[in-house]
């Protein structure tokens, strides 16, 4: 679990509730239905309007990498591709064969199936490559989701406030209304801006800081690879890993 991430949302929620509380508005003044159905389903809406199926899925997917990221050890890889180096150069590039179906990774799956299999080095990296575009392409489509969110929740949060002050201004007549209604006009503007500057843009950042840190571990298992495709001396392997470890 992120804990960072864990925290700043308590701290999301306390900076609303609390806030409120020290204003003296109290949390009730915080519910109402009809600024929760302007604002979170309209943006709900005007997102999956924009979508295609698949990108939309995919953002849901990986929407628990904000509290829960991959886990993965840049310095645990690069002993296992040394360890690989080491077996290849004694045993030779058959010896893998049996690592192969132990990767719970299918990107390393896949590299060390072919590296196994002979294919050249520079054909290991082309694909492995592509591999890596595209699924860091379909990721990052995927977190614009995430960053539509933020950028239609607040407009939609003006509209809910506009439509709030339309019924008060219906009700001119009744003092007694004014007041409640305006508050609970504004309401629809607090969803709109709190829901995209606490949750929806943060976790599209945040997405984006995994993205990159995933794809420097794909880019650190291809170079192992392709080093040992190419036979280089283990020492020199650890070498050329050991820029991806800062």
């Amino acid at each position: 679990m992120d804990v960072f991430s864990i925290v700043g949302l308590v701290l999301a929620l306390v900076s609303v509730l609390g806030g409120t509380v020290l204003k003296g508005s109290g949390l009730a003044a915080l519910w109402s239905p009809a600024a929760f159905v302007i604002v979170i389903v309209g943006t709900l809406a005007a997102v999956l309007l924009q979508t295609p199926v698949a990108v939309f899925r995919r953002a849901m997917r990986i929407a628990r990498w904000t509290l829960k990221p991959p886990v993965t050890d840049r310095q645990a890889m690069v002993e296992q591709l040394l360890e690989w180096s080491n077996s290849s150069r004694r045993q030779g590039l058959l010896w893998l064969e049996d690592q192969v179906a132990a990767q719970p990774d299918p990107f390393v799956r896949k590299g060390l199936q072919m590296l196994v299999d002979g294919v050249e080095p520079e054909a290991i990296r082309h694909m492995l490559e592509l591999e890596l575009q595209g699924e860091e392409t379909q990721d990052l489509a995927a977190t614009r989701v995430f960053e539509g969110m933020g950028i239609y929740a607040p407009t939609l949060g003006i509209v809910g406030a506009v439509l709030g002050l339309m019924a008060v201004m219906q009700n001119l007549a009744d003092p007694s209304k004014l007041g409640p209604g305006i508050a609970a006009a504004f309401t629809a503007t607090v969803y709109g801006i709190a829901s995209a500057n606490l949750l929806f843009l943060p976790m599209a950042n945040k997405l984006k800081s995994v993205i990159a840190r995933r794809s420097g571990e794909r880019e650190l298992v291809i170079e192992g690879l392709i080093a040992i495709a190419q036979g280089e001396n283990p020492r020199n392997i650890e070498a050329r890993l050991a820029g991806f470890l800062h």
